[in-house]
């Protein structure tokens, strides 16, 4: 695949990228040009370490999305939530594909479990405080979920404002977190629709891959109906490349044409791909406690840092 066909794909991409925020400089992205060369070919930034928090809470919602499979969210969710828990941030993951993958890569049996977001979600009488977990990292918590969720969304068809009732479950904790980072599914449903309708702003990891452009545009589209219709102050907090092979012309190619159309929307921070992400996900832990002075781990730091300097995160 040449870099033509690249640009085709990406040219679908221009007439939504308003959302994306093409002109002007975000929050923390000023001082661009004051460090090296990074791998979007833009000058690196120095995001510092963030000072400890005063008080916690309330917390900004963040919807991982993309409705391509295999792109890196639920790994991004994992590890970027534990590198803002070890930042001093209070954290709460929520697992919201009915493949459970997020729980799983935490150590959490959720096939066992009783009561999982499929139930907060289609009835009623449980306290959303019970069917937190806590994990083996400190202020990181897990809402599970398994393959009962798969069931929700013929389930919630005829509820009354279906699209909101995820923002209901999550409303009486908001004030227990700094971030809750919801792990959607790969598809653009009514769970996803739920996800982005009760969050703040949207992360959405894109792999360094041909085919993984060509929904962006289709996203892009989804989140704007979002803004105009349920969430108006829904917005997107970025894009981040994964599965990054500095080796291959073709990622610095894909790379290169994303950063061209959402300018300062990408971030600087890129994931790599190694196998040390698959090694810690069977061993149900993040990166950092996992090979804590792994490139991995240090690139997921680095994204929370850059995430909190952009106003993303407390």
């Amino acid at each position: 695949m040449d870099s033509s066909d690249i640009e085709a794909v990406v040219n679908e991409v221009d007439e939504t990228t308003d959302t994306a925020g093409r002109h002007g400089h975000l929050p923390g992205t000023e001082d661009a040009g004051r460090g090296q060369m990074g791998p979007t070919g833009r000058p690196m930034p120095v995001f510092p370490e963030p000072p400890p928090l005063a008080s916690h809470g309330p917390a900004r919602v963040i919807a991982m999305c993309n409705q391509k499979g295999g792109v890196g969210k639920t790994t991004t969710t994992i590890n970027l939530g534990a590198t803002l828990a070890e930042y001093g941030r209070r954290v709460l993951l929520v697992d919201f594909d009915p493949q459970g993958a997020l729980s799983v890569g935490l150590g959490i049996p959720a096939h066992q479990l009783d009561v999982t977001v499929y139930n907060l979600l289609t009835e009623r009488g449980h306290d959303v405080r019970d069917v937190i977990v806590k994990t083996k990292v400190e202020n990181l918590d897990v809402i599970p979920a398994n393959i009962d969720l798969s069931a929700a969304e013929v389930q919630l068809v005829g509820e009354v404002a279906r699209e909101q009732i995820l923002a209901r479950v999550l409303r009486p904790i908001l004030d227990d977190y700094d971030v809750i980072l919801i792990d959607c599914q790969p598809s653009l449903g009514l769970l996803t629709v739920n996800a982005l309708t009760a969050a703040h702003g949207v992360l959405i990891p894109l792999e360094c891959e041909f085919f993984a452009m060509r929904g962006v545009a289709l996203l892009v589209e989804t989140i704007e109906k979002i803004c105009d219709r349920l969430n108006p102050r829904l917005e997107v907090d970025g894009i981040l490349a994964t599965m990054y092979d500095s080796r291959t012309l073709h990622s610095k190619e894909v790379v290169a044409s994303v950063v061209e159309h959402f300018s300062d929307r990408v971030f600087h921070t890129v994931i790599s791909r190694t196998v040390k992400f698959p090694d810690a996900s069977l061993a149900a832990e993040p990166i950092t406690t996992y090979d804590t002075t792994h490139k991995g781990a240090a690139a997921y730091r680095q994204l929370a840092r850059e995430l909190i300097a952009r106003g993303g995160a407390a």
